[in-house]
C-alpha cells in the first residue's frame, strides 16, 4: 500500500459515492432492530451472527453475495424502516467525509399494493430520510460559514433485469398475475417502463431529486439492449443514465450499454480489461476490441463506478487486490470514481475502497485529487450545471486545505 496518505487524511478528504445500493448498505444493528420491529425472521439477531452467516468477508459466488438482500428488502417494505435506513446511510457516509451520495435502489422491490405502499410513497419516504440527514448536517456552523462543503444527494432508480413470478416483491407478484398472458420478458420491460415514467413525473411535478436510471440484477442472459426503449425514454426526458455493465459479463456488455442505452456512466466496468471474458464469437481480436473500447471510454470521459471489494467478492478468481483491473483503468487515464456498491454486504466504506485502490497503484496527490474530482464532476447532481460546478470547486478547495493540514505534497 502507498505510504503517501494516512487513514485520517483519506477519511477526512471530501468524497462522493456514486454507486451505493440502499438495500445493501444498512447498518447491521439497524437491520436487527428493523427486523424485530417488523416481525421479519433473520438467521441471527446479533451483529457477529449476521456477519458469520450472511454478510461475510468473502463469498463463493454472486449467488451467495446476493443472499442477504432477501432480509434487507423484507424489512425495507416497512416505511418507518425505509426512512430510517435512508437517514442512517447518509449519516454513515458523512461520518467518513462522504459529502455527496447517489443512493440507488429498485423502488418496485419495496412496493406492496395490498398495504397501500405505492411508488410515490416509497420515493417520498426515502427522500424524507435523506433530506433529514442533509438538513441536520448543513445546519452545522462550519458548513453554514462556508468552511466545509455542504452535503448533497441524488436518487438513482433501478429497473430490475429479471424477476420471478413469486417472491421478489408483492408488486412484482401482482404484476405477473395481472399480466399472466404476457411473456415474462414483456412483464419485466413493462415494469421498467412504468418505473421510469413515474420517476420522471415525481421529479418534474414534485421536485424529488431523482437524478438517474439504472438496471440491476443478473447481467448474464439479460442484456442491456432489452431495455433500450426504457433508456431512450429517460434520455429524451433529460434523466441521466448509468448501467451495471462489465461486472459479470464481457466488454461487449459495456459496448452495448454505451450504444444501446446512452450510458453516461458505467457501473463496475471490470471486464473492460479482461478480454478473456468476451463471449461474443464474432469478436475475433478480443484484446484489440477491448483496447479500442477502453480508448473510446477514456476519450469520451465516461466515468466508471469502481467497486473493488464487491468485485473481489463476486469474482473470487481475481484473488489479490493487486490483480484488480483498477490498475489498468488508472494506467489508461480513465475517469474512475471509487465507490462501495454495498456497505453492509461488502462490509466496506468509501475510505476502505480508497485504501484498496492505493494498493493497486502508486497514486501521487495530483492524481488522487483527480479521482476525488471525478466524484463531483461526473455525478448526476440534482441542481443545474452552474450549481454543480460551484459545488465541485468548493469540494476540491477543501481537499487542498486538508492536504495542507496533513502536510501532504507531491
Amino acid at each position: 500500500m502507498s505510504q503517501r496518505y494516512s487513514n485520517d487524511f483519506l477519511k477526512a478528504m471530501p468524497k462522493a459515492d456514486l454507486h451505493l445500493h440502499l438495500d445493501g448498505s444498512l447498518r447491521p444493528a439497524g437491520l436487527i432492530e428493523m427486523a424485530k420491529r417488523s416481525g421479519v425472521e433473520l438467521p441471527s439477531y446479533t451483529v457477529d451472527g449476521l456477519y458469520e452467516q450472511v454478510f461475510k468477508e468473502s463469498y463463493n459466488d454472486l449467488g451467495e453475495y446476493l443472499n442477504g438482500f432477501q432480509y434487507t428488502c423484507a424489512v425495507l417494505r416497512d416505511m418507518e424502516n425505509l426512512e430510517q435506513a435512508a437517514y442512517e446511510l447518509a449519516m454513515d457516509n458523512l461520518a467518513e467525509g462522504v459529502i455527496y451520495i447517489e443512493v440507488r435502489f429498485a423502488p418496485q422491490l419495496m412496493m406492496d399494493p395490498s398495504r397501500g405502499i405505492d411508488f410515490d410513497r416509497v420515493m417520498h419516504t426515502v427522500n424524507d430520510g435523506l433530506k433529514r440527514a442533509q438538513d441536520e448536517y448543513n445546519q452545522q456552523a462550519e458548513v453554514r460559514d462556508g468552511n466545509k462543503p455542504p452535503f448533497h444527494y441524488g436518487i438513482i432508480n433501478c429497473a430490475m433485469r429479471m424477476f420471478g413470478k413469486k417472491g421478489f416483491s408483492p408488486y412484482y407478484t401482482q404484476l405477473f398475475q395481472t399480466l399472466r398472458d404476457h411473456e415474462p420478458k414483456q412483464v419485466i420491460k413493462i415494469a421498467a417502463m412504468e418505473m421510469i415514467r413515474a420517476s420522471i413525473r415525481l421529479r418534474d411535478e414534485e421536485g424529488l431529486p431523482i437524478v438517474g436510471l439504472d438496471i440491476a440484477g443478473q447481467e448474464m442472459g439479460y442484456p442491456a439492449h432489452d431495455f433500450k426503449e426504457v433508456y431512450e425514454y429517460a434520455h429524451q426526458n433529460f434523466l441521466l443514465k448509468t448501467v451495471h455493465a462489465g461486472e459479470a459479463y464481457g466488454a461487449e456488455s459495456i459496448f452495448e450499454a454505451l450504444t444501446q442505452c446512452y450510458a453516461d456512466r458505467l457501473g463496475h466496468g471490470y471486464s473492460l480489461f479482461s478480454p478473456d471474458m468476451i463471449q461474443d464469437e464474432s469478436i475475433e481480436d478480443k484484446s484489440g476490441y477491448a483496447s479500442k473500447l477502453a480508448s473510446f471510454i477514456a476519450d469520451r470521459r465516461i466515468a466508471i463506478e469502481v467497486c473493488i471489494t464487491s468485485n473481489l467478492q463476486t469474482n473470487p478468481a481475481i484473488g489479490d487486490v493487486r490483480n484488480h483491473n483498477f490498475k489498468h483503468m488508472y494506467a489508461n487515464r480513465l475517469a474512475t470514481v471509487i465507490c462501495t456498491d454495498n456497505r453492509l454486504v461488502s462490509r466496506t466504506t468509501v475510505t476502505n475502497e480508497y485504501e484498496l485502490a492505493l494498493q493497486t497503484a502508486d497514486i501521487p496527490l495530483k492524481r488522487l485529487k483527480d479521482i476525488v474530482a471525478y466524484g463531483f464532476k461526473k455525478n448526476f447532481f440534482p441542481g443545474d450545471y452552474l450549481a454543480k460546478r460551484a459545488y465541485a470547486k468548493q469540494a476540491l478547495q477543501y481537499f487542498d486545505t486538508l492536504a495542507a493540514q496533513h502536510q501532504i505534497s507531491e
